[in-house]
């Protein structure tokens, strides 16, 4: 798995974010607008996922729920969630909510390309059920990945257990073919609106 944690993969990253930041800063500044207008709260919301080698670190998304809704039991989001905002929605379906994620991505807590990054409650809950589990934490998480571009954003535990098997194909054949691959289908992913 050289690629995964190599140069070239993180080289690559940079220049992404370099790349992307000017048109990100503009509709981030249009998303941000659209959620003061629209629902109470604070237009980021900021959480701790699990990284390389399980490290924590905080994640920033911009917030599509209504305020205090991670405040109870941790829960997958459905495609219906009815603590969705309806702009949050549409940034979801965008996928919009992951630009603040370029600012992972730039610290190195992130790659453009990898696994999706989880919470500690869930990925304890998974880690029960399937004893490779473990080998997600090799590489840093991702913007976007294999599994997002085939599987969706699953909302059960069989369903995310449906989506490692994606994630253990990524790990196993990641390349910089392979993530130019994912990057232009997220982006059709994107256009055809099946973010969720």
């Amino acid at each position: 798995m050289p690629f995964l944690n190599g140069r070239l993969k993180r080289i690559m990253d940079i220049l992404l974010v370099l790349l992307s930041a000017p048109l990100a800063v503009i509709l981030l500044g249009l998303a941000a607008l659209a959620i003061k207008l629209s629902s109470r709260g604070p237009v980021f919301f900021v959480q701790e996922r699990l990284g390389r080698n399980g490290v924590p670190f905080l994640c920033y998304k911009l917030r599509t729920m209504v305020e205090g809704a991670e405040k109870g039991t941790p829960q997958w989001a459905t495609e219906d969630d009815p603590r969705v905002t309806p702009v949050g929605r549409f940034l979801r379906q965008t996928r919009l909510d992951e630009l603040p994620q370029l600012y992972n991505v730039w610290r190195g807590d992130m790659s453009f390309v990898g696994l999706r990054p989880i919470r500690q409650h869930f990925a304890q809950i998974l880690a029960e059920k399937e004893p490779l589990y473990h080998l997600r934490f090799l590489a840093r998480p991702g913007l976007t990945g294999w599994d997002q571009i085939h599987n969706g954003y699953p909302s059960t535990v069989a369903g995310q257990l449906r989506k490692f098997r994606y994630d253990l194909y990524y790990l196993q054949h990641a390349s910089f073919w392979l993530d130019l691959v994912i990057l232009g289908k997220t982006i059709l992913v994107i256009l055809g609106r099946k973010g969720q």
